[in-house]
């Protein structure tokens, strides 16, 4: 039995008019398209124009880029590309943090809200389910591109990724958030059909915030830092930036739940003691 796994993928897919196509990009559009499709049947079904899907598409699709990117390089290496503000629009060369788009996507859901007239928490409960499936296909191109990594393992499937002049098997970081992304992604989408879409305001959005960070911050505990002036530190940026996430995902589970309740105090009724025919005292 092999002790580790050689990956020597060649991160370009394809070209086209000369153009290099890499398969992080087809892992890219591969999770819009993907969740563009969810998306429109959940409205669908649900009784809801799917065309909105196709603004939720665009609105997002550019919240990603700019917050991903704004992320990486604000959170990471904010005097380089601060002295070098040109850099930020060559994203090509690489460079998203997922906690920027963390930022962005329900910046882009409130101005949908706001133009369309339509709950926010409505948008958000089901814009991170696909989210979650949309993580699974990141994470599988960062694998295509031999990045983001983890620390050296001895365990069978540990990857040794040569083509970065890596000789040493290594954690598979990308694998094990793609299957976290994934399990997170069954999960929802499973409570959401259990319940017909009938979720509680805000609920699939604190769960997903704390599931979804709580992995992430104990994966990178396997995972090389991004930037060398994070090693100097116990927790990496990615763990210091997913701590307020989690809170925030508390918070809102518990909000959610006290929104619930005061749905139902103004129930007809609610709250009021029930009548009684009593018998009148006689004189």
């Amino acid at each position: 039995m092999l002790n580790f796994i050689t990956w020597t993928c060649d991160p370009v897919a394809f070209s086209l008019f000369g153009l290099e196509i890499r398969w992080y990009g087809v892992m890219f559009a591969l999770a819009f398209i993907c969740g563009w499709f969810l998306l429109s049947q959940m409205l669908k079904k649900e009784g809801r124009d799917p065309a909105l899907a196709d603004v939720l598409l665009w609105y997002v699709a550019i919240a990603v880029i700019i917050g991903a990117r704004l992320g990486h390089c604000l959170f990471y290496e904010p005097s380089y590309y601060l002295s070098h503000p040109i850099e930020i629009l060559k994203i090509r060369d690489g460079g998203l943090a997922s906690h920027g788009a963390a930022v962005s996507i329900p910046i882009a859901l409130w101005l949908v809200s706001r133009k369309y007239r339509i709950s926010i928490w409505y948008l958000l409960d089901r814009v991170v389910i696909v989210v979650a499936l949309s993580g699974l296909f990141i994470r599988m191109g960062n694998l295509f591109n031999s990045e983001i990594y983890g620390h050296v393992t001895s365990l069978p499937w540990g990857f040794v990724f040569a083509d970065n002049g890596e000789v040493l098997p290594k954690h598979p970081t990308q694998i094990y958030e793609a299957l976290s992304y994934f399990i997170l992604f069954c999960i929802l989408l499973a409570v959401y059909r259990k319940k017909q879409g009938k979720l509680r305001n805000g609920s699939f959005f604190g769960w997903f915030l704390i599931a979804c960070f709580s992995m992430r911050f104990l994966i990178e505990f396997v995972k090389e830092v991004q930037v060398s002036w994070e090693s100097k530190y116990w927790l990496d940026m990615g763990q210091i930036l997913s701590i307020p996430c989690i809170v925030l995902g508390i918070v809102m589970v518990i909000l959610s739940h006290r929104m619930e309740l005061g749905k139902m105090d103004k129930l007809p009724g609610a709250g009021t003691p029930k009548k009684t025919n009593k018998p009148k005292k006689q004189a």
